[in-house]
C-alpha cells in the first residue's frame, strides 16, 4: 500500500542546481531508512544517498559526495535530495526508496521495501 513519489526532475545545464523530493502516498511514513538510486539507460541502478530514520546519519556514492545533500524532514514525511553541481554524467532516473525498518542507512537496493516510479533529470554540457 506505501507509495512514494518522487519530483524534482527536470532539465538543466551542467552546473545548475536541483532538488528532488519524495512524498508517501497511500500510508503515513515516519523516521524510516530512506535511499536515493538512480538509473541511466544501458545502466545498472546505482547508489546515490542513504539517509537512517532521525536524518542524523547519512552516507554517499563516492560519485556525488560534496555535490548532493540527502536530508528528510520528519514532521514533514519528505525525503530530499540536494544536487548541486551537476554533471551531465548525473543523468538518470532518480528513485526514492524507503526500508520498512532499521535507524541506520542502507546503501543496496535489496534493502529497501518500497520505490518511487522515479523522476528524470537530465543534465545538458
Amino acid at each position: 500500500q506505501v507509495q512514494l513519489v518522487e519530483s524534482g526532475g527536470g532539465l538543466v545545464q551542467a552546473g545548475a542546481s536541483l532538488r528532488l523530493s519524495c512524498a508517501p502516498s497511500g500510508r503515513t511514513f515516519s523516521n524510516y531508512p530512506m535511499g536515493w538510486f538512480r538509473q541511466a539507460p544501458g545502466k545498472e541502478r546505482e547508489f546515490v544517498a542513504a539517509i537512517g530514520w532521525s536524518g542524523d546519519n547519512t552516507y554517499y556514492a563516492e560519485s556525488v559526495k560534496g555535490r548532493f545533500t540527502i536530508s528528510r524532514d520528519n514532521a514533514k514525511k519528505m525525503v530530499y535530495l540536494q544536487m548541486n553541481s551537476l554533471e551531465p554524467e548525473d543523468t538518470a532516473v532518480y528513485y526514492c526508496a524507503m526500508r520498512a525498518s532499521g535507524t541506520r542507512y542502507y546503501t543496496r537496493a535489496a534493502e529497501y521495501n518500497y520505490w518511487g516510479q522515479g523522476t528524470q533529470v537530465t543534465v545538458s554540457s
